[in-house]
């Protein structure tokens, strides 16, 4: 089954500066070849369900082993079963609608 998660791994007591665990996290999902997009507070990420989330084991295990004694993590997890559909797919859908209101067209179907 496809899944897109998006994911927040937040170190505990190791400080305010979680710039280096972040980056372990993106090593080891680029590593997994899984699609991905960063943003500020976390990292949308799609691809089977067990690949997604051997990612976020190995994210855990990766910033333990960077000294973090804690971890807290949220997920927030979309499966759907009536259409493929990529985080790119989303997003273009959202754009194209807003750029049809602003040119004055309506669409009444939701796609996202």
């Amino acid at each position: 089954m496809k899944v897109m998660v998006d994911l927040c791994v937040v170190p505990l007591g190791v400080g305010v500066s979680v710039g280096a665990y972040v980056s372990a996290c993106q090593e080891v999902i680029e590593q997994a070849g899984l699609s991905h997009q960063m943003h500020a507070y976390g990292t949308n990420i799609e691809g089977e369900w067990a690949a997604v989330f051997e990612v976020v084991r190995r994210c855990h295990e990766v910033v333990h082993e960077m000294g973090a004694p804690r971890i807290t993590t949220s997920m927030r997890i979309g499966t759907r079963t009536d259409r493929e559909q990529s985080l790119s797919d989303k997003i273009e859908s959202v754009q194209a609608r807003r750029q049809g209101e602003r040119a004055g067209i309506s669409d009444s179907e939701g796609s996202v």
